[in-house]
């Protein structure tokens, strides 16, 4: 069946600021988040979170209704009708900062669509890591690559077709979608017939582009949209897609090293957006899923996404860059790592892991190499404590 007709089957919705958490599909996604992108004007007052704010969407509004250039929090245009504004959290060179610093709601003008590009009513956005990246202005500023005066954050979202280009055929206005953060130009070898993500013009939707979900409308490549599912709200259907490729690609797209049954892989934040996918497709591969956290209190939430066993990285005094070599420092350091590794091998009964499912960098790259066998492979993506790894 196609995508289905707007208005959708109403589900429940999140009160007015409360914390959207999701937990259905593939995963128990307790721990990742979604955000609905209509705050209430009390929420104007205050900078977002890392985590978010939410509301339930409005209904839609009567066709009646005289058209507007601009419709205010909770209020619905016509479907199909496009105002000239919209409001979004925007980011300006000049805030660079943290969140509460650099994310202000600002009115600015509903984006242009392309022949084949998408306009999407925002219902949710995913709240991903690449969005403090891009307040903060580190390691790069978005504004050095698309050089538009403002940025978007925000590269997960669900939503409602609302506009489509002339040569866009698959999708038609009412259909509700979720967007893969994926962009490319279309043009080059790797986009016909090799591997997309290798393409020169491959770029992060929300992060590299300015154009992401966290406003009344996104714009996407028409080539982004799936169907949503059917059985999930709009706030679970807008905050995995992400990161559950990005960790199914760390385990399955770089062969040899390739995750098989009967594997034991480390996964660093088991109890985070990467890491609760990771250690989910760790079990359904059959393999062993051995989950670092900090905090003890996701112990067995850890255990219960299938994790062979769990390690609290805080027992452990052997992160961050590794110190010079033969020092005292080193000293210190690799008898923590080596502990480190022992409550490795009590989980897999003596056997280095195949395969290091990294992502924090700085903190941990070293320990991540140190314990990953002869062979074996340390995959790794972001660099959420630190660039330097060496």
């Amino acid at each position: 069946m196609g995508p289905r007709a707007f208005p959708p089957r109403p589900a429940p919705q999140p009160k007015v600021g409360a914390l959207a958490t999701s937990g259905a599909s593939i995963s128990r996604l307790r721990n990742h988040v979604a955000l609905h992108i209509l705050p209430s004007r009390a929420l104007l007052k205050k900078a977002p979170t890392t985590r978010g704010d939410t509301m339930a969407a409005a209904a839609p509004a009567p066709q009646s209704r005289p058209l507007k250039d601009l419709y205010e929090f909770g209020e619905v245009p016509p479907l199909g009708h496009v105002p000239a504004n919209m409001y979004a959290w925007a980011i300006r060179r000049e805030r660079h900062g943290p969140p509460e610093q650099s994310f202000k709601v600002e009115v600015v003008p509903t984006w242009s669509l392309g022949e084949d590009e998408v306009l999407i009513y925002v219902m949710a956005g995913g709240v991903n890591y690449n969005g403090i990246w891009a307040g903060l202005g580190q390691p790069i500023s978005p504004f050095d690559g698309h050089k538009h005066p403002f940025h978007i954050a925000g590269s997960d979202a669900s939503g409602i077709v609302w506009a489509v280009g002339a040569k866009v055929k698959r999708w038609k206005v009412g259909d509700e979608v979720i967007v893969h953060c994926n962009q490319d130009d279309g043009d080059d070898e790797e986009c016909n017939g090799g591997d997309p993500m290798f393409s020169s013009s491959q770029r992060i939707w929300g992060y590299e582009t300015p154009d992401g979900s966290f406003a009344q409308f996104c714009r996407v490549q028409s080539r982004q949209l799936m169907v949503k599912p059917k059985h999930l709200p709009w706030e679970e259907a807008a905050c995995y897609t992400l990161t559950l490729a990005t960790a199914y690609r760390m385990l399955f797209g770089h062969p040899p090293h390739t995750l098989k049954p009967g594997d034991n892989v480390l996964v660093w934040g088991a109890s985070g957006g990467l890491g609760v996918f990771a250690v989910q497709l760790v079990a359904a591969a059959g393999a062993n899923a051995i989950g670092v956290i900090s905090d003890e209190t996701k112990r067995d939430y850890v255990m219960q996404l299938g994790a062979k066993g769990v390690i609290n990285r805080k027992d452990f005094a052997c992160w961050g860059q590794m110190p010079t070599v033969n020092s005292d420092e080193y000293a210190a350091w690799l008898k923590e790592a080596r502990k480190f590794g022992k409550a490795i091998w009590d989980i897999t009964g003596k056997k280095d892991v195949d395969i290091v499912f990294e992502h924090p960098g700085e903190a941990t790259f070293p320990v991540s190499c140190l314990v990953v066998k002869r062979g074996g492979m340390v995959v790794f993506c972001a660099g959420t404590s630190g660039f330097n790894i060496t």
